[in-house]
């Protein structure tokens, strides 16, 4: 894997997927290796994707600093990677709580970005957060699955504090449970940090009040895509990360959970592209 330094001199390892363009893509997790994201379902025909591990995850160093782990410290990584690409602008993609990190990085340098997806992101960095109720609204879309009789309860504890989060939680998060989707499930843990994850979010994390003054002066086009079948965020959360851009669409993938090119690499890869390449969205 490719190396680079970050300012406070950690290796950090980047994977590369395709050729093209780049699109430098963040993880989410928080703190999970980026192999979760394959090559986004196909993506990696269109551009060349730069898929970063944060650091003290994949092929990145762990840090002195364990507080470094924290979202708006990440920020000079990814613009330290952007210099080692040699690039004076970059496209960027974000995956769920990396969206927070994209914005951070939108906010703080907006003219080093040149287009930027949101997907399925919950915007912590905008002071938003899904509620058990917004949950349990999208977990009820599924009580026509086999699994939902016997998960629902569980789920219900879990957003309750007396459960921990397990496998018989996990297809709440992705819009068909399928081989593909258990597998997937099956690595999240050994691809995951757990202490940088509960310093990701931390105290001083985010300043939304700041961050919203600055997205104000974002002129790069934006796309928020958000998963139809996704409880964290629903597509109501979602939007407020577009409302956010002044120039940003937003649009929801039909049926989709939190990993949406899991659930139609098609349908997610046709509307991802057209907006890399600045066409408009697709008819449907």
């Amino acid at each position: 894997m490719p190396i680079f330094s970050a300012p406070d001199g950690t290796q950090l390892a980047y994977r590369l997927q395709g050729e093209g363009k780049p699109l430098v893509v963040l993880p989410g997790g928080p703190m999970r290796a980026s192999t979760y994201l394959g090559d986004l379902g196909g993506l990696s025909a269109h551009r060349g994707l730069v898929l970063l591990d944060l650091r003290g995850t994949g092929g990145s160093a762990v840090p002195e600093d364990p507080g470094t782990y924290r979202c708006d410290r990440l920020v000079d990584d990814v613009e330290a990677l952007r210099e080692h690409l040699g690039l004076d602008r970059m496209d960027v993609l974000a995956h769920s709580a990396g969206g927070s990190l994209a914005m951070l990085y939108a906010a703080r340098y907006p003219h080093r970005l040149g287009r930027l997806v949101l997907v399925t992101a919950t915007p912590w960095a905008l002071g938003g957060a899904p509620t058990a109720e917004d949950r349990l609204t999208a977990a009820r879309l599924r009580s026509g699955e086999p699994w939902f009789e016997a998960a629902f309860p569980v789920f219900e504890d879990w957003l309750a504090g007396k459960a921990e989060y397990g496998p018989a939680i996990a297809p709440f998060f992705y819009g068909r449970w399928d081989r593909s989707a258990q597998e997937h499930e099956a690595r999240a843990e050994a691809e995951s940090n757990e202490e940088a994850e509960e310093i990701y979010g931390s105290d001083g994390a985010y300043d939304p009040t700041t961050t919203r003054a600055a997205l104000v002066a974002v002129t790069a086009p934006v796309l928020v895509l958000a998963g139809g079948a996704d409880g964290g965020p629903r597509p109501a959360l979602a939007r407020t990360a577009a409302d956010a851009f002044p120039n940003a669409e937003f649009d929801v993938q039909p049926g989709a959970g939190h990993y949406p090119w899991l659930d139609d690499p098609e349908w997610f890869v046709r509307r991802v592209a057209g907006f890399l390449e600045g066409r408009g969205a697709p008819l449907r």
